[in-house]
């Protein structure tokens, strides 16, 4: 059987050690700038679906959201309507960072596809995409108490 997720795990954490050396300056630790796109992305985004964005549970979700808010990347805005929402904003200083990330971002996707055809890289992404959806509905299963059979 391949170990694909052993090949996925290293390129993850390689990424994210060169991401959080090169985002040190900007004041980011490790894993927030991931936090920051997200918000710059989707502004007004809640808590809860911004973690699950990410796949990461509430409480680590909200330990970076606070510490983005206290070093001045985003802010919380109370919901129009529902008051007890809070929706998460990047502030300018936020606004001025986020570009930067985007752009290692596509950096590092150029780097890793280099010298595959474009044909070869939208499968890889379509391929990439059906083992995401699968590990997520055992995200979903696990998130809420249920147990794994390991008898496959």
């Amino acid at each position: 059987m391949t170990e694909i997720l052993r090949d996925i795990g290293m390129i993850a954490r390689a990424l994210d050690s060169i991401a959080n050396i090169e985002f040190k300056q900007y004041d980011l630790t490790r894993g927030q700038y991931l936090y920051l796109v997200r918000i710059y992305e989707q502004p007004g985004i809640i808590q809860e679906k911004l973690a699950e964005m990410i796949k990461v549970d509430r409480t680590t979700a909200a330990r970076a959201v606070k510490k983005l808010e206290e070093n001045g990347f985003i802010e919380r805005k109370d919901d129009e309507e529902n008051k007890k929402i809070k929706r998460l904003f990047p502030t300018n200083k936020g606004k001025e960072v986020a570009p930067y990330i985007l752009a290692e971002n596509a950096y590092s996707n150029a780097v890793a596809l280099n010298g595959l055809s474009k044909e070869e890289a939208e499968v890889l992404s379509d391929l990439l995409e059906k083992v995401r959806e699968n590990i997520e509905v055992d995200w979903n299963a696990v998130k809420k108490g249920q147990k794994r059979n390991y008898n496959y």
